[in-house]
């Protein structure tokens, strides 16, 4: 368990806390390219990160990030004019270039320079890996972008999907680094029932081995597959919100979460797929439709506030559409999307966990590790000024999870290196993915 202290520390994410100051060293995506307005098109709202924020893209086709009240008087800069490359707002008329620099004032006579002493709180913001990123931190010049291998494939060989959790960043993100809930939570009742119906493996209680890294948390669970052979799941943890799932069996299409906290209850899950080798529309239905195109199913219509998009129709506010037949006959939950799975349980502990309160055991090792190193970078940045080591060594981020069958007191990572390693030259050889 945690302190209470530890706890405020890990979940609180606002301006001048010291994991919000840890996520503002960090490039961070707030949306995809393709949902961003045109040039002079609509404003749009977006939360990040506790602040209410204005992003337009200008007549030139530069984005814009800016904070959302006017700071004349406080007036929402969702309803101002996009126009003649900035953002006026229309209470009245400043307006407001990308940087934040207001370049014109029409309520203050023609000799007054206060156009020129007057800015609003802007945030670097590029297109990059199919998403809109931005910059919050104190760098006058941002850091490199993360040379993430799914940003830098074709864009035909990734494919994305957001969708809300209505909880704190940490217990969304602490389901993807827990290996032993996925043969309950995620599982099929009947090994010989389809695999529609979920995963299954006999052997439920993984043993753990975790690796510090220099960008995160590494781990490997453990199962038993038979007297000579072991099953070896890998994943990957990089700071401060970035994490990798095992690849696909039948394809070798890896998959990732990107954990961005909106605020202190509210996540946007970004759920990545990617193959190194080949364009999406070659890999499996399960790679391309079950992970990628539906992960939580169907989606509420959204509206313009900025906490309305990409939220699923099935929500606790009607169980997650639980099906007790399918839950006695099927599968474990009774709960259709594995990602709906997870957000089951991750939202019925509250908006933010109480860490106080809990048990963890052997099986919880990676999220024991996890919560360290988040801590400890965060207090390093607030009392020692210590930067966290990927912002300024992007090439950290290069790496991939994994899965394998090996035979038993077979070094997991030495056996799986080459592939972990997306700078490596190899491929994934038939060993190196297991048949589930």
């Amino acid at each position: 368990m945690l302190s209470a202290t530890d706890n405020e520390t890990l979940t609180r994410v606002g301006p001048g806390t010291p994991m919000g100051n840890v996520m503002r060293e960090h490039w961070l995506p707030t949306m995809a390219a393709s949902e961003a307005p045109g040039p002079d098109g609509d404003p749009m709202r977006v939360r990040l990160l506790g602040e209410d924020l204005i992003l337009f893209r200008d007549t030139a086709g530069r984005l814009g990030l800016l904070a959302n009240s006017c700071p004349h008087r406080g007036a929402s800069l969702f309803y101002g004019r996009n126009e003649e490359s900035g953002l006026r707002c229309v209470y009245h008329g400043w307006k407001f270039d990308v940087t934040g620099q207001c370049v014109d004032m029409p309520s203050e006579p023609l000799e007054s320079n206060f156009k020129a002493k007057a800015r609003q709180r802007a945030y670097p913001c590029v297109e990059y890996g199919s998403m809109v990123w931005a910059y919050m931190g104190p760098r006058k010049t941002p850091p490199e972008l993360p040379q993430f291998e799914w940003a830098m494939v074709p864009e035909t060989h990734r494919a994305m999907r957001p969708f809300l959790r209505e909880c704190n960043y940490m217990q969304a993100l602490e389901g993807d680094i827990d290996s032993s809930h996925l043969y309950h939570l995620h599982s099929r009742l009947n090994p010989d029932d389809p695999p529609s119906y979920g995963v299954y493996h006999a052997d439920k209680h993984p043993r753990l081995e975790v690796m510090k890294t220099d960008y995160g948390v590494v781990y490997g669970a453990n199962r038993e597959e038979d007297e000579h052979t072991s099953y070896w799941r890998v994943t990957q943890f990089m700071l401060p919100i970035f994490t990798y799932f095992p690849p696909t069996a039948a394809d070798g299409t890896v998959h990732g979460h990107i954990w961005v906290p909106l605020d202190d209850t509210h996540t946007m899950v970004w759920i990545l797929s990617w193959n190194p080798l080949m364009p999406m529309e070659d890999t499996s239905e399960f790679s391309r439709v079950v992970i990628a195109e539906r992960p939580v199913g169907e989606y509420l219509a959204p509206t313009t506030q900025a906490l309305s998009r990409w939220k699923a129709r099935a929500n606790a506010s009607n169980d997650y559409e639980i099906d007790r037949k399918k839950q006695r006959t099927q599968n474990y939950t009774g709960i259709g999307a594995v990602q709906l799975q997870d957000q089951a349980m991750v939202e019925s502990m509250g908006r933010i966990y109480d860490r106080t309160q809990e048990h963890l055991g052997t099986s919880d090792g990676m999220i024991i590790q996890v919560r360290r190193k988040l801590i400890e970078t965060a207090r390093l940045l607030a009392e020692d000024g210590v930067i966290p080591p990927c912002v300024d060594n992007p090439a950290l981020y290069h790496v991939r999870s994994g899965a394998a069958t090996m035979p038993k007191g077979t070094p997991w990572y030495e056996h799986m290196k080459a592939w972990l390693n997306a700078w490596s030259t190899e491929v994934m050889s038939t060993d190196l993915v297991h048949p589930r």
